[in-house]
């Protein structure tokens, strides 16, 4: 089911790129939200170590979910259109097998 970079046009590496940017801007916000009331409520030293170690698996975690490889596409946003961060329509263009393919992936 890997899509090779020949299979994106142009428009849809645009269209591809609009929507990671959007996906990950939202959960970026929304983990600053967290980090914030996070760091709010830090009243002694293992709290800091806590928001440390949430630090540290959240950067893992993100870095290695927003992979911006053509081939990877499909996969990343399936996942993210599962999590909550991007929608079906927010991909409108994208060559209706991608399409297909993505919102198969994000049902499973």
């Amino acid at each position: 089911m890997q899509l090779t970079n020949a299979e994106w046009t142009e428009t849809e590496e645009g269209i591809a790129k609009k929507a990671f940017e959007i996906a990950y801007k939202r959960e970026i916000s929304e983990l600053i939200g967290s980090v914030k009331h996070k760091a709010i409520s830090l009243a002694e030293i293992d709290d800091m170590w806590h928001l440390h170690d949430f630090l540290s698996a959240k950067r893992h975690e993100v870095d290695g979910k927003y992979d911006y490889r053509l081939p990877m596409l499909v996969f990343v946003f399936a996942g993210l259109v599962k999590d909550g961060w991007l929608s079906i329509s927010e991909l409108e263009g994208l060559n209706s097998d991608k399409i297909a393919k993505i919102s198969a992936l994000a049902r499973m």
